[in-house]
Parts: C-alpha cells; sequence; structure tokens
C-alpha cells in the first residue's frame, strides 16, 4: 500500500469528501494561504477555490454560531482551528447547541459540524497555546471526539466525520504531520469508539492517545531489550471510548499505564482507570500509573518545554514500576519524536 505523510491523508481526505458531496464547506484562518492549515488545505483550496474553502476573521465564536445555523440548514460545515486553544471561543456554539440539538429537538435530525483543532508543542509555545483539549469535548455528551494518531486514521477519522450526522471534534497534534504511513487511496471511514492494537504483549498495557501512541511503541520497544512485552492500545476515539479493547487487554496483561498529551485530573487517562477499575479490577496486579503532563501549565523556552512533556523512557519507567522493577535500568537515548518539527505557524 501507498504511503502518505499525515498532513496529506487529511487533505486527501478533505477533496475526496468535497469532490462527493457538495454541501462540504471549509473555513478556518488562512486555509486559503501557501501554508494551508500546515498543508492540510492547500488541495482543497486548488480545487474548490473561495467559494467552498473560506478564509475567516479571528471570531471564532461568530463562526461557531454560522456553522451550527448553516448544518441546521443542510449543509456540512468543516471547521479549522490553526491553535486549538481557540476553540474555548467556540464551545458556546459546539457544546450548547451543536451537542444538545438531537435531544433537544427529539432526534429529528442532527447538526453535522466537524471541528479540526491543532495542537501540541513545537518551539515553546508557552501556557496559552499548548493546550489538548480532548479531555473538555470528550466530557459533553452528543459530540464525537478522536485524536488521530496515524496518517490512515487521520484520513479514515475525517471521511467519518464528514459522513456523520454527529458534531465532532478532530485533535491533530502538530508533532505528527510529517509523519508517514500506509494509506488506503479511496475514502476509507474509520469508525468512531473502536481503537487498535499497535502492539501485542503480554505483561503490561499502554493505554495511549495522539502523539503518545508514537512514544508508547518507542517505549515497548525499550522494554523488550528489558526483556518486558508492552501491549500498546490506541484509543482513537475518545468519546466514544472504546471500553471493551481496554479492559480485554488489561484482564490479559494484568497491568496498566496510561499515557496521554494533557493533564492527569479528570482528564483521559483518569476516565481509563476508572473504566479498568469499575470492570476488571480483579484482573489488576499492580498500581495503575499515568502518565501525563505536569499539573502545571506550560512553559515557554523550548528546553523547558522537552522537560515538561512524557516521552518513550517515561512510559518505559512506569511500566518497570508497575512491574515492581527498577525504574532506573539503563536504556538507550533516543530522539524526540518530534525534535526538529517546527510548523508555519
Amino acid at each position: 500500500m501507498r504511503k502518505l505523510k499525515y498532513r496529506e491523508a487529511i487533505g486527501e481526505a478533505t477533496v475526496q469528501c468535497m469532490k462527493a458531496d457538495p454541501r462540504i464547506v471549509l473555513a478556518g484562518q488562512n486555509v486559503d494561504d501557501h501554508k494551508g492549515g500546515h498543508g492540510t488545505t492547500t488541495d482543497a483550496f486548488r480545487a474548490f477555490g473561495p467559494s467552498r474553502v473560506v478564509d475567516i476573521p479571528n471570531s471564532e465564536n461568530a463562526v461557531a454560531g454560522i456553522a451550527v445555523g448553516a448544518a441546521s440548514m443542510g449543509m456540512r460545515p468543516l471547521v479549522v482551528h490553526a491553535r486549538a486553544d481557540f476553540m474555548f471561543l467556540a464551545m458556546d456554539g459546539l457544546i450548547n447547541l451543536a451537542a444538545k440539538w438531537r435531544y433537544m429537538y427529539g432526534d429529528k435530525g442532527g447538526v453535522p459540524v466537524v471541528m479540526r483543532g491543532i495542537v501540541g508543542r513545537g518551539w515553546g509555545q508557552g501556557a496559552t497555546h499548548s493546550q489538548n483539549l480532548h479531555s473538555v469535548f470528550g466530557h459533553f455528551p452528543g459530540l464525537y471526539v478522536a485524536t488521530p494518531a496515524s496518517p490512515a486514521d487521520a484520513k479514515g477519522l475525517l471521511v467519518s466525520a464528514l459522513r456523520n450526522e454527529t458534531p465532532v471534534v478532530l485533535l491533530e497534534n502538530r508533532g505528527l504531520y510529517e509523519i508517514e504511513g500506509e494509506v488506503p487511496e479511496n475514502p476509507e471511514p474509520v469508525p468512531f469508539g473502536k481503537g487498535r492494537i499497535v502492539r501485542t504483549g503480554t505483561d503490561v498495557t499502554i493505554v495511549a492517545a495522539s502523539l503518545m501512541v508514537h512514544e508508547a511503541e518507542r517505549a515497548a520497544g525499550l522494554l523488550a531489550e528489558q526483556g518486558v512485552g508492552a501491549e500498546v492500545v490506541d484509543v482513537r476515539s475518545i468519546r466514544p471510548l472504546d471500553e471493551a479493547l481496554i479492559c480485554a487487554s488489561v484482564a490479559k496483561t494484568g497491568r496498566l499505564v496510561v499515557a496521554d498529551t494533557s493533564w492527569a485530573r479528570y482528564g483521559l487517562a483518569a476516565e481509563v482507570a476508572a473504566v479498568v477499575a469499575e470492570n476488571v479490577h480483579g484482573a489488576l496486579l499492580g498500581p495503575v500509573r499515568r502518565v501525563t503532563l505536569p499539573d502545571s501549565p506550560a512553559p515557554v523556552s523550548w528546553p523547558l518545554e522537552e522537560a515538561f512533556h512524557p516521552n518513550a523512557r517515561t512510559i518505559a519507567a512506569a511500566c518497570l514500576d508497575v512491574l515492581g522493577c527498577d525504574p532506573t535500568l539503563p536504556m538507550r537515548e533516543m530522539t524526540d519524536i518530534t525534535a526538529g518539527f517546527v510548523g508555519p505557524y
């Protein structure tokens, strides 16, 4: 199968879905310029022009309201937020209207708004530009929320979102845009609520989301050098969450480490730990460990930012800890997966 970069897969899905459905309109800040949302919207602008690929002002609240209104009238808006942090300004329309629409109107149709938000570090962006909001959006019934980790899922989940009647939030880590992977040429949907086993193992389960899936894979490689078999689970979808897959893996391994790109409290890591405690607590042979950001806003300097974010070695150490091993065992040095990546924004 051919390979595409993560950003190329998103761009391809966008063009294919817009060709198939004339109701889809793409909107966002700078979606029509040469940078094109890290290269994810340039092909769509070339193909459809300003009538369907619309540059918007810094007015996220207003645009969210317009998108919900357009969706209620039969259109399918796809809104791109160059920085997911500014999606806070869109939450009234997205959560108070879009997420509740089907419930409030007796299931007489939904409002299929799709919002892409770009998250993640890169060059010391600081506290207000480094937030991962998947747990915030995942808290509210009526939304689908996903954090695609692979190019194939970046394409497939976007295809599903643009064909669905449920409002969707897709959060893309900017550190993933240049990674490559096999991607189907046809617009094959990836369903929400279905995770995937990235690597099999029998000693410890690592549940991860977004960029942490890749760090978990690297951690599993480090652990294999110590004779430890780690099973890596990519949740793919935050809401709905594939509880059955997670619990089946923990039932097999007896140990759980959760790696997330956000904070521990009230987040995805806490939710996964609760799901396991409620469903397969008898299978646990040790304590659950959460590998997340420190309980602090993000620093702005690049060296501090590098120290702030967990990585493969952090995850591997947590796994050794739940196994009752010395977490300081020597492991080979590894280059961070995002090292050297500086996006255009």
